[in-house]
Parts: structure tokens; C-alpha cells; sequence
């Protein structure tokens, strides 16, 4: 069992005919099933053509007439990227998935309050994207370092994503799914969101959670897993040696005044039942000392 995606999901690609939105497609239709599951781009000015045979459809709400996709990834330009957004939730798709960087803040503040109340889940922006090994892959995270498993991955570090993928695939752990949630301040989903849905799947067994300094996401997620999480958390903190007040890479992640350091949250997610690691090189040597022997390997 996986969450949000798996091999019978269908995507559109909302900026297929730019540079990353074609190149990114060819690699997703290259992994696993993912043939099958790109079925349609998307570009206002270009309908009725069509990239590496993908259809090209002038709108979103076309394209999902036309193929029946329910979930949408976007690599249009940072100007535009917030109207795409908007796009598919009109479509009514079920999760969207923003890779795009650079969206301006109070663009998403206004995508964010028209995604009230509908039902479009919205992934990122500047996010990796989502993998279930062996299935589907809908971003730019590379795949061959993923095994199909019982470990969810959630991060707000897109490498860090991929460094946590490579150390469980050389530990025998594979994953359900791995998510970026990405590292923006006004994102979609986020840590709590996706806890809740690695706690309802099944064949989740753990999960791991990478974070970033900057903001309260990790100590409000740390607090819901303490009431809320019946299956075993991981957890890292990047940031350890960050000075105070620098911009790290990601808009989130900054320390401003009042934060809490990553030792502090550290410190908070340990208070609160999380297993944690100060060190990116353990995380799994700590997941296999935490699920024991009868765990190992995964089929």
C-alpha cells in the first residue's frame, strides 16, 4: 500500500513543452510505470501538439476530460507558477504537485486562501515531488535510489530527501513512499498531513523525518506524533552548524529572532518520543537499530 500516488495514477504536466517540464516527463515516463502514467501536458499556447508523444492540451480541465488524469505536476516559470496552481484546483484534481521555485510569497498567500474548502491536495512548492518505488515517480528525484519497502520518508530537504532514499536502499529498507513537501514558508501539505496518512497506511511501518531550521513545523508535527503516531519516527534536523539570521538556501530556512535552533528542535522531537540523530551519515543506522531483525530486509 502506498499514500497519495502508485502505479494507477494518471498526471498531466502542466509546462511540458519548457526545458525541465519535458526533460523531468521523459525521466518519470522512464521509471516503472510511469509510461503509463504521464498521459498529457499542458501549455495554453500549444494545444494539439504534442512532446515526445505526450498530448499537449490547451487547458488542464481539457486534459482531464480528455484522459482522466487526477493529479497534475508543475514546472512553469515562478510568474506564472501560482495561476497553474489555480488551474488545476479549478479542475477539481485530487493533488498537485508544484515543483517550481521562486513562486513570490504573497502569491501562494492568495493560492493558499482560494484552496480553501476545495478538495485539491497541493504538494510544495519548491518541492521535490513524491516517489513509490517500483511504481510511480512524479518530480525530479532520481529513482534508482529508491526500493520499494515499508518506510515513509518525509522532508522539508530535497537533498537531504535523496541522501535519507540512498542510506535506507543500502540498509535493505525500502519505502512506501517519499514526499518533499518542500522548503517554502506557504506551502500545501505538510509534516502533519503526511504523518497522518503514513499512520493510516497499512504497510507503513516507520517513518522518517527530515526537517530544516526555520519556522515551527517540525515541533508541531513532534507534538501531534507524541498523542497522535502508533508507529516509529526518525528524525534529523540540517542546519546543526547554521549561524543565526542567514539565509540557508530555502526561504524557510532561516533563523530569525525567537526561533529555535536545530539542536532545540531537536531536543523537542526526542522530548516527545521522536528517535532522533545529529548526525545525516546515521539515519539508517538508526532506523534498522530502532525496527529490530524482524524487520529486515523488506520484501
Amino acid at each position: 500500500m502506498t499514500i497519495l500516488v502508485d502505479r494507477h495514477t494518471r498526471v498531466i504536466t502542466q509546462g511540458i513543452t519548457g526545458k525541465a517540464g519535458r526533460f523531468h516527463t521523459a525521466l518519470c515516463r522512464d521509471y516503472a510505470h510511469g509510461r503509463e502514467a504521464f498521459v498529457a501536458g499542458v501549455n495554453p499556447h500549444k494545444g494539439g501538439s504534442t512532446v515526445d508523444g505526450v498530448p499537449v492540451y490547451a487547458s488542464v480541465k481539457e486534459a482531464r476530460q480528455r484522459t482522466g488524469a487526477t493529479v497534475s505536476v508543475i514546472y512553469v516559470p515562478p510568474p506564472f507558477a501560482a495561476a497553474a496552481i489555480a488551474e488545476a484546483v479549478d479542475a477539481d484534481l485530487d493533488l498537485v504537485v508544484c515543483i517550481t521555485e521562486g513562486i513570490p510569497v504573497r502569491d501562494m498567500i492568495r493560492t493558499r486562501e482560494l484552496m480553501q474548502g476545495r478538495r485539491t491536495r497541493l504538494l510544495g512548492p519548491n518541492c521535490p515531488g513524491l516517489i513509490t518505488p517500483g511504481e510511480i515517480k512524479i518530480g525530479i528525484m532520481p529513482g534508482d535510489i529508491h526500493t520499494a519497502g515499508n518506510i515513509g520518508v518525509v522532508s522539508r530537504s530535497g537533498t537531504l530527501t535523496y541522501e535519507t532514499a540512498s542510506q535506507l536502499h543500502d540498509y535493505g529498507l525500502g519505502q512506501s513512499t517519499v514526499i518533499g513537501i518542500g522548503g517554502d514558508p506557504v506551502g500545501g501539505l505538510d509534516y502533519i498531513d503526511v504523518l497522518r496518512l503514513f499512520n493510516d497506511d497499512a504497510d507503513t511501518e516507520a517513518v522518517v523525518l527530515v526537517g530544516e531550521i526555520g519556522g515551527d513545523a517540525e515541533e508541531a508535527a513532534a507534538r501531534w506524533i507524541q498523542q497522535h503516531m502508533t508507529k516509529p519516527v526518525i528524525g534529523f534536523i540540517a542546519g546543526m552548524t547554521a549561524p543565526p539570521g542567514r539565509r540557508m538556501g530555502h526561504a524557510g530556512a532561516i533563523l530569525s529572532g525567537g526561533e529555535r535552533t536545530a539542536q532545540e528542535k531537536l531536543a523537542v522531537m526526542e522530548a516527545c518520543g521522536v528517535r532522533v540523530t545529529h548526525n545525516p551519515a546515521e539515519i539508517g543506522r538508526l532506523l534498522e537499530s530502532v525496527l529490530g531483525s524482524h524487520c529486515l530486509p523488506f520484501d
